[in-house]
């Protein structure tokens, strides 16, 4: 039998493919660090710890939310940024190091691929999943296989529409460790990437468990549910989308969401919001996830990196404290205002900010935050929106009505009829009137049918990717739904006075770089070969 050291040689050793180990010295040094190198993967109990190394800690989290219109930009009178962030704001090619650079995510996810591998080839080894222990690692890595190609997929690829995806750029799909020096294979198709991570997804559903100590950090049942959720969502197979987050949510949903309430009831104190949001225990937190990031201190009561935020405009014009179809009705949990001295910062209190140590004596270390990758909240609205493209409206305004009334303190029903009543009433950003201002309603560009602007299904969806902009905001997921419906996004400057004032750029719904340039030290050059670029 091979041992962990020989097949994450293998994987490591094909540089070529992912070139998503270029950045390590040498394959050697990084295995030198492996902690016993003879260690054969024989038992479920030897899977169950490897798995726990087939989850991404390197996330795109601040990428795109950077990259989404959940930040503007503070200009020169607020120097805290630095060239990084100057770049993917401005949607350009990434080229600083960073821990939460695209290029860091890449490598990672490719790493976590190739662990899911060697257990997947592990368990054949072993005879198959004949028991359920071997079943339910098998569901688990097969689970983070096609989450981390998913991911991919979604940054470094265009959005996924069924009539160009057998033409469109996706990323190179691994499925074994036994690549290859020498082979460098084309990038496939998106259709094909997403038919590989339906074939992962369909084989795991059936055989996901939830029997781990702590199943908030490891692809359970609903995690995997809500995970299918999103991809048929994502894929326009509506049906499947509400099939799926249905069984994720069961028959009482109410009681799986978020309970604002109590959160509201809790000293106020952003360190123990914070700490709650991400609490392992809450059931709307289906998968946690560690990463090495900084969202605790740019989306937290910081002024780091500040240049681009969250600001008392965008909150009062566009999502959380702007005039909304619940009227004056406020939030259990608001949102909280830092401002003064070159700060303007409207921000939900979300992701921790958390520090791991190398060096306690010298104060070094890693940014590090916990954050969930699937709630039931998310998953509630996923339904939503399926049920409005599906056209059942009233199913929809009844998920609308349980989310809203969970998050603000209401009793109002909404109603499909009230619904497209408020937000036909509602003036679209960036008209002829506003120039560069803004509303909580933007004009939808996708390529499946939502009618007319103003017809039902239009008004619906105007409110379904409101909510979900609440919800999802500060966790990068906006910018999915932007790339989804064609959203186009306006770059402006505020003014002292934290109002727009200048246009910078603007990205139009069919423009290039809402796919993320593939990493230089990965993508083919006039150097050296590698996977084909995205084009610009």
């Amino acid at each position: 039998m091979k041992t962990i050291y020989n097949r994450l040689y293998n994987v490591l050793a094909c540089c070529c493919i992912a070139t998503a180990f270029a950045l390590l010295t040498s394959c050697n040094e990084y295995l030198d660090v492996l902690p016993d190198n003879r260690t054969e993967i024989d038992t479920p109990e030897k899977l169950q710890k490897l798995l726990v190394s087939a989850y991404p800690t390197n996330d795109p989290l601040y990428v795109a939310e950077l990259m989404s219109d959940n930040v503007d930009n503070y200009g020169p009178q607020n120097p805290n940024t630095n060239r990084f962030v100057d770049q993917v704001y401005a949607w350009e090619e990434v080229t600083e190091a960073n821990n939460e650079s695209p290029e860091n995510f890449w490598i990672d996810c490719y790493m976590r691929i190739a662990t899911a591998n060697t257990a997947l080839e592990a368990i054949e080894t072993m005879g198959g999943a004949t028991t359920t222990a071997l079943q339910h690692c098998k569901a688990e890595a097969l689970l983070c296989r096609a989450y981390c190609h998913f991911m991919l997929a979604n940054l470094f690829c265009q959005a996924y529409r069924p009539e160009d995806a057998e033409t469109q750029l996706g990323i190179v799909y691994m499925t074994s460790t036994a690549k290859s020096l020498d082979e460098n294979p084309p990038r496939p198709s998106l259709a094909e990437v997403y038919r590989l991570v339906e074939k992962d997804l369909v084989e795991a559903l059936p055989i996901a468990g939830s029997d781990y100590q702590v199943p908030a950090y490891h692809f359970n049942q609903r995690a995997a549910y809500a995970f299918a959720a999103r991809f048929y969502l994502y894929t326009e197979q509506w049906d499947k989308a509400i099939d799926y987050a249905t069984r994720c949510l069961g028959s009482a949903p109410k009681a799986m969401l978020r309970d604002w309430a109590f959160m509201a009831s809790m000293t106020r104190d952003w360190n123990a919001i914070s700490q709650h949001y991400i609490d392992a225990s809450v059931n709307s937190n289906l998968l946690l996830l560690t990463s090495y990031s900084y969202m605790g201190l740019v989306f937290g009561p910081y002024r780091y990196l500040s240049k681009y935020s969250h600001g008392k405009y965008l909150a009062e014009h566009e999502d959380g404290e702007a005039q909304n179809i619940w009227g004056n009705d406020p939030f259990y949990m608001g949102m909280s205002t830092y401002s003064g001295n070159n700060l303007d910062k409207t921000i939900f209190w979300k992701l921790p900010y958390l520090f791991e140590y190398a060096d306690a004596v010298a104060g070094t270390g890693f940014y590090r935050t916990v954050y969930p990758a699937f709630t039931t909240d998310e998953c509630l609205l996923n339904r939503a929106e399926a049920y409005v493209l599906q056209g059942e409206y009233d199913k929809a305004a009844a998920d609308l009505t349980m989310w809203m009334q969970n998050i603000i303190q209401t009793e109002l029903t909404l109603t499909p009829e009230d619904i497209q009543a408020f937000y036909n009433d509602q003036e679209y950003s960036y008209s002829d009137s506003l120039g560069i201002e803004s509303t909580i309603k933007k004009h939808l560009n996708p390529t499946f049918d939502i009618g007319q602007e103003g017809d039902m299904k239009e008004a619906m969806l105007q409110c379904v990717l409101g909510f979900k902009r609440i919800e999802t905001l500060q966790t990068g997921l906006r910018w999915y739904d932007i790339k989804r419906y064609g959203i186009e996004i306006v770059r402006r400057v505020m003014n002292a006075e934290g109002k727009p004032a200048e246009r910078l750029d603007v990205l139009k719904k069919d423009d290039l770089r809402r796919a993320v340039q593939i990493p230089l030290r990965a993508r083919r050059t006039s150097e050296h070969d590698g996977v084909e670029p995205n084009p610009r």
